[in-house]
């Protein structure tokens, strides 16, 4: 499966429609091509949408959808894909963080497959050495000329054949390419519980699209709390029915000894740093199984409404929330 390649293809119908999707595209002779989604441009949820394709290398469809009503009225994020393990592990999981002097990002899409340095590469394959890379930064600034150089650099490609694409998580393409990650949190949960990821065969998952952050931690908080404690995902496995009645509950974020508060208070009872809050609360809310082999399902988890509203913030005013009146 040739991740680049097909990341590329979306890339070209994504520049095709730029002008549509409010994203702008700057690609100086010899340089890397930087497509702003959410940084300056005012990009949209179809830019959105795209970018979390991208992110995915083309290997999955996403949208927008209706949810469960109860749970959040408003739109969800749904994500399709019969190619899991490529799309979302070796192309959409952010495992490259990105740091230089004050520029941060973290890096995901199809590059990473060609950087190659994340120890998941020795478990999964999918390792390549494209002539054309593409990746996606979530950062709020557009990547500088060093940067976009060292990326190049480490993915082996030419500046002219590398395209980076980029949104801030307070944006609404950004808001929506992050909670486009529910199927990758579960797979990668399983793969830190040891669960051998080739017995997956397709994917499904819709989480809630939260309001659009005024700032960038908020946003953070608002996507992770999207998906740890509203995402519904389904996975179609082969295999044995014991070993997934025996990881099942393991997989959900409530397994986590963090699960229960806004993430907002979890960031912030570990002074901020991701690598100190439990790596198993990082899955959603809801997991299904269905064994292909055997018919059966096996569903663990549950959402959890009254985080999700006070983590939204949504104002409800007279009556439903959005409603404009008589």
């Amino acid at each position: 499966m040739k991740l680049n390649e097909n990341g590329v293809r979306v890339v070209q119908d994504l520049i095709a429609r730029a002008d549509r999707l409010h994203v702008t595209i700057a690609a100086p002779p010899g340089d890397v091509c930087v497509i702003d989604c959410g940084v300056v441009a005012r990009g949209g949820l179809a830019a959105g949408c795209r970018l979390a394709e991208i992110c995915l290398a083309g290997l999955a469809r996403v949208q927008l959808t209706r949810g469960h009503d109860a749970l959040w009225s408003g739109p969800w994020v749904a994500v399709m894909t019969d190619h899991p393990v490529s799309a979302c592990m070796a192309a959409q999981y952010a495992g490259w963080p990105l740091s230089y002097g004050d520029y941060f990002a973290m890096g995901s899409g199809p590059m990473r497959a060609a950087r190659g340095r994340e120890p998941l590469f020795e478990r999964i394959g999918c390792l390549e050495q494209p002539t054309r890379a593409v990746g996606v930064l979530e950062s709020a600034w557009l990547p500088p000329a060093e940067v976009r150089s060292d990326i190049a650099r480490q993915c082996q490609v030419e500046p002219e054949n590398l395209t980076l694409l980029v949104a801030p998580t307070a944006s609404l393409a950004g808001t929506v390419q992050v909670v486009a990650r529910s199927v990758e949190t579960a797979l990668h949960k399983l793969l830190e519980l040891d669960f051998d990821l080739s017995r997956v065969i397709s994917g499904y998952g819709i989480a809630p699209l939260p309001p659009v952050a005024a700032d960038n931690l908020t946003a953070i908080c608002r996507t992770n709390d999207a998906v740890l404690y509203g995402a519904h995902v389904t996975l179609w496995v082969r295999g044995d029915d014991s070993s997934l009645e025996a990881i099942g509950p393991r997989v959900p974020s409530a397994s986590s000894r963090d699960h229960g508060r806004p993430f907002t208070d979890i960031f912030a009872a570990y002074d901020r740093d991701f690598y100190r809050i439990d790596p198993l609360l990082f899955s959603p809310a809801v997991i299904d199984f269905v064994n292909v082999e055997t018919g059966r399902q096996f569903r663990y988890g549950e959402p959890q409404p009254r985080v999700l509203e006070a983590s939204f913030g949504v104002s409800q005013g007279n009556g439903i929330a959005g409603d404009a009146g008589e």
